[in-house]
């Protein structure tokens, strides 16, 4: 019930008397469905499904899905938390550019907020100009600008128009230079300066801002920064946290927020990499956690994406000896029956995702067993009926789950891996003559259930996907 109770699954008495391993089947059915929420879970669920030890399947209802959970927590609270420094970052550019604040401007996406900034009339030149040079790149160069160039672009206008001021009124530029200095330093705490509190000396001012700091700031170091500034007895030190040191504060919380999120997320595509190695059946999602690990943070982010880890599952298989580019592929004009035919990279779109299968844990639910999911029509299977394998789509029923359940063996042929029918025990996806059953190699009257060459047609490779 516990266990149950992480996946919001319904703790019915059909649910309770299952079997450990069908057990931990319904609890990854709800984890799936849950997305990214229950990502970990999902993870190591998979893991334990792909065992056929009882003390695993124990162990993850026990205890691993807990500690899963646990993980995805953490993750989600870590999102949470960036979500809401992004807008609090869009409330900070709005307060110091002085454009008024609306719950419409602070939900908009980053690239549409920077627009809504580069055209309003209270942006200077440097702001529309930095705004646009932003705009044309990623999504790296939009949070660069909400983080901190916008405001120093926003200097930047300031200074110029300094400048300007210093040669007619030099005492006035001082002033303006403070008055713009404050202004900053309290947006970083999303406060709206008064004159009052603009008038304030520098140690005094500093104290308002903690005094007037928002509950969530209080844990940053962006305050921390400010109570050893206001601790100080130097007065060199209040100005230059004024003028410096807030901005150099809050650079730092925002890395630290980024930093766990990244970190955070290259142990799950790590967890990820780590149980797809143990099963051995999608190359094609190992080889791509990896590709995401050597690049940058983005790209393990993108990685994680609920439709790239979907596509990453994708595979193609392959004769584990002789047909030499040949492929399983499926014909909706022949109904969706499965047979070998040459599918090469230069073929058409279409052929190529015909051949190409998402390998997902069994439908069925059986250890260590798998479905191939067509990448061209999902929903649809590959399953045996009749013993012969075609594509098909689920209707969520006992029987086509078992039927579009295959259980990985080591290959018969001694090489590669062979596939068992959890709808036919004994049974493996063979090809004879090009087209595919679920045979055996015991006889009868059966044309494809013979044993002439059944161990090297009942095995197969997993190939690269010819569709990606």
């Amino acid at each position: 019930m516990d266990a149950a109770a992480v996946v919001r699954l319904d703790p019915s008495p059909d649910v309770l008397l299952l079997s450990d391993h069908d057990f931990v089947f319904a609890l990854w059915q709800k984890a799936r469905d849950g997305g990214e929420t229950f990502e970990s879970v999902r993870v190591a669920a998979e893991a334990a499904m792909a065992s056929k030890l009882d003390a695993d399947h124990v162990a993850f209802i026990v205890t691993g899905i807990h500690t899963a959970y646990a993980v995805d927590k953490q993750r989600e609270k870590d999102k949470a938390d960036a979500a809401r420094a992004a807008r609090q970052a869009k409330a900070q550019v709005l307060i110091v550019v002085g454009i008024p604040q609306t719950p419409d401007l602070l939900g908009l996406s980053d690239d549409n907020f920077i627009r809504a900034v580069m055209r309003h009339t209270a942006s200077g030149p440097e702001v529309r100009s930095a705004a646009a040079k932003a705009l044309a790149e990623d999504a790296t160069a939009w949070h660069a600008f909400i983080i901190s160039g916008a405001r120093e672009a926003h200097q930047r206008d300031v200074d110029r128009e300094l400048k300007e001021l210093a040669e007619k009124d030099a005492a006035e530029a001082a002033r303006r230079k403070e008055v713009t200095a404050r202004t900053n330093a309290a947006a970083l705490f999303r406060i709206t300066p008064t004159e009052a509190m603009l008038a304030l000396s520098d140690d005094n001012f500093i104290r308002e801002l903690l005094r007037t700091a928002p509950a969530d700031t209080k844990t940053s170091e962006l305050f921390a920064a400010a109570q050893r500034a206001v601790l100080s007895s130097d007065p060199a030190v209040w100005k230059a946290y004024i003028h410096t040191g807030a901005e150099e504060a809050y650079k730092k919380d925002d890395e630290a927020r980024r930093k766990k999120i990244a970190e955070a997320n290259r142990a799950l595509v790590l967890q990820i990499q780590a149980a797809a190695e143990k099963t051995g059946v999608n190359p094609n999602l190992v080889a791509a956690a990896k590709k995401a690990l050597a690049a940058d943070d983005v790209a393990v982010s993108e990685f994680l994406k609920e439709e790239n880890l979907y596509r990453a599952k994708r595979q193609t298989l392959v004769p584990a000896a002789g047909n030499a580019g040949f492929v399983i592929r499926q014909s909706s004009v022949d109904a969706g029956e499965a047979f070998l035919a040459p599918v090469a990279a230069g073929s058409k779109q279409t052929d190529r995702e015909d051949a190409t299968w998402v390998v997902v844990p069994g439908l069925g639910g059986d250890a260590g067993c798998y479905s191939f999911e067509s990448a061209r029509k999902p929903g649809h299977y590959l399953m045996q009926k009749d013993l012969r394998v075609r594509l098909t789509a689920s209707d969520d029923s006992a029987q086509f789950r078992k039927d579009a359940t295959w259980c990985a063996k080591p290959g018969l042929s001694g090489s590669g891996t062979s596939f068992e029918s959890a709808g036919e025990p004994g049974r493996f996806l063979r090809q004879h003559w090009g087209d595919l059953f679920a045979a055996n190699k015991a006889g009868g009257a059966n044309r494809f259930d013979t044993e002439t060459e059944f161990v090297q047609d009942a095995s197969w490779k997993i190939a690269v996907p010819l569709a990606r």
